[in-house]
């Protein structure tokens, strides 16, 4: 199954639908080759998941060629500030097994130690190595861009941030568009929420044949938000990349995004991270 690319600023591009990670070494492996044969091409990790090889040998036991999978890592706060960005990268693509990631991020912007301006600036320089095709952010507000936008050479092709139908963040979502920002969201089913089990979403899934799950990813993409939802069911896997043989209507769009609850499930990334 072929999933549609979102353009980035800098002309790469993503495809629109990613697989986050977070089992370890061992457990992930399989994880990865079933993600890829489903279909899967753009893949999510961390360093801060402890998963790396294990993702690493995945995509190599998948068959499927390196430069045909995008693969997405953060560094956090261990490797913020000056050039210890460089020695983070280096151990990522030592662990990952490759040459270069297809997308970096600054993980959390923490900005009681302000360093997230020097770590971009090295990141730049990553880019201009060869070591990271396109860079970005993770958890970032507008203030952080703000200030980050006002001195980077490079502009940030990407902001994840926590984002779903029960927190939607509508004026960041704006704000990334207005400065040529993907939106990607991580938790986009809403876990733990009981999400999947509102009747509105029920409906229209009825209403398709689909899942509940499907419905909110159909959703992301319909917004233009790049989803990187977690399973590791292969059935599930399937069906989260099986939602382009339908489209929303524009009442069926802004009733999902009326289950917004408001902001007390949201992440401070003023007060937390890593």
């Amino acid at each position: 199954m072929s999933v549609p690319r979102v353009q980035f600023s800098d002309g790469h591009s993503i495809p629109q639908i990613g697989l986050g990670t977070a089992l370890n070494d061992q457990e992930i492996v399989p994880v990865i080759v079933n993600a890829i044969e489903a279909g899967f091409r753009h893949i999510d990790t961390a360093y801060r998941y402890g998963n790396q090889r294990g993702v690493g040998q995945g995509i190599r036991d998948s068959g499927v060629g390196r430069e045909e999978v995008f693969l997405t890592t953060k560094l956090d706060g261990e490797f913020q500030g000056d050039d210890r960005a460089v020695a983070g990268l280096d151990e990522c693509l030592r662990q990952l097994g490759t040459e270069y990631v297809d997308l970096l991020l600054i993980h959390w912007p923490l900005p009681e130690r302000d360093e997230y301006l020097s770590t971009w600036r090295t990141f730049e320089q990553l880019v201009a190595a060869g070591k990271a095709r396109s860079i970005g952010v993770s958890n970032f507000k507008p203030a952080h861009l703000d200030r980050l936008l006002a001195e980077a050479t490079m502009l940030p092709v990407v902001n994840q941030i926590q984002l779903s139908p029960r927190i939607t963040r509508s004026d960041q979502v704006s704000y990334h568009r207005e400065h040529g920002i993907v939106t990607a969201a991580w938790s986009p089913l809403g876990s733990g929420s009981g999400l999947r089990d509102d009747p509105t979403l029920a409906a229209i899934a009825a209403k398709y044949g689909k899942t509940p799950a499907q419905i909110i990813v159909r959703w992301d993409v319909e917004l233009g938000i790049v989803p990187v939802p977690r399973s590791t069911n292969p059935a599930r896997m399937a069906q989260n990349l099986d939602v382009f043989d339908f489209t929303l209507t524009t009442e069926e769009i802004a009733a999902i995004s009326a289950l917004d609850t408001g902001a007390e499930e949201r992440v401070d990334s003023d007060t937390i991270g890593h």
